[in-house]
């Protein structure tokens, strides 16, 4: 028996629904501490996504009868992974299959803060467009700028190969420096610091961690060139928003673009009051194909583990 508390794609749940009893969530909300409790009295897997919290006090009740986490996502900082594995419970996430769509994402983030995409839509939409000038809504050029990247896994790699197509040059900070053919002609940085000076453009790929955690303060922003834009298809918590709507509203950078916050769902409304910072609801990975793999993954994670044998994507 296995718990899914939201609604995961057609195929995902016609596969699960196959293999597996499954109790589903309808109401497609998060899945709260109490119901998490409660459900590990009733299954022996569940597959959250990273809207089920399960913390040392919500893993410190869960009902012996529960075996294994298998999230429906790559991120697992919404697990405490030490206190699941106390308790003995596996813990799984969907790597490898999210790359492109977000690194699809971040690029879209990047062209539309560059080109002013809120203003000229909203300007278009209200029908308040009735005149024209040579100064009217003139952005910042993407191509031939220099791209910075935090965090080169999969999706910054992604990203990277998509900005050569707009003659970006490449520019990196890693834990580790990549080897050669993965870096393919991307300068690497050893420090962010370094990196935020020649980034006309700065994207954010790199997971939540203490260490990450406000990592764009407002020092960390004033580095960066004046008239930059900052791109966060990553994480909230990366980010000091009340710098960042500084930055913005003095003008040091030019614009941002951002599918995440600190607070989700939600957002952060001081960022609703300039257009020129562009925003989506957390859905770096909401493709068809995408959520189909991820669906996939979390499926195969709990086959193997069934079938006594090492789930692929073990945490």
């Amino acid at each position: 028996m296995i718990w899914i508390p939201r609604r995961l794609s057609d195929a995902t749940l016609e596969r699960a629904r196959r293999d597996y009893e499954v109790i589903c969530k309808e109401d497609d909300t998060p899945g709260a501490a109490e119901e998490i409790v409660a459900m590990s009295e009733k299954v022996d897997g569940m597959v959250p996504c990273h809207s089920e919290h399960f913390s040392a006090d919500v893993v410190a009740r869960l009902d012996p009868r529960l075996k294994i986490v298998a999230n429906h996502s790559v991120g697992t900082d919404h697990c405490d992974l030490k206190a699941l594995r106390s308790r003995g419970i596996a813990v799984t996430n969907t790597p490898g299959v999210l790359a492109d769509a977000t690194a699809e994402l971040a690029f879209m983030l990047m062209l539309s803060a560059a080109r002013h995409g809120v203003a000229g839509d909203r300007i278009v939409r209200s029908g308040d467009w009735d005149f024209w000038s040579p100064a009217f809504l003139v952005g910042k050029q993407v191509t031939g700028a220099r791209l910075g990247i935090v965090g080169m896994g999969g999706v910054g790699r992604s990203l990277a190969r998509k900005a050569r197509g707009f003659d970006m040059e490449i520019h990196y900070h890693n834990r580790r420096r990549l080897e050669a053919d993965q870096e393919a002609g991307a300068i690497y940085h050893d420090t962010i610091d370094s990196l935020l000076t020649v980034s006309d453009f700065l994207s954010l790929n790199c997971p939540a961690t203490p260490e990450t955690e406000g990592m764009m303060n407002a020092e960390r922003l004033a580095q960066m060139p004046k008239g930059g834009v900052l791109v966060n298809a990553a994480r909230g918590s990366l980010v000091d928003e009340a710098a960042l709507v500084d930055a913005v509203r003095s003008g040091h950078l030019a614009a941002a673009g951002l599918d995440c916050f600190r607070k989700e769902p939600g957002g952060n409304p001081g960022f609703a009051e300039h257009d020129n910072i562009v925003m989506m609801p957390h859905v770096g990975s909401a493709t068809v194909r995408t959520r189909d793999a991820m669906g996939f993954k979390a499926l195969d994670n709990l086959d193997a583990f069934f079938a006594g044998r090492e789930p692929p994507d073990m945490l």
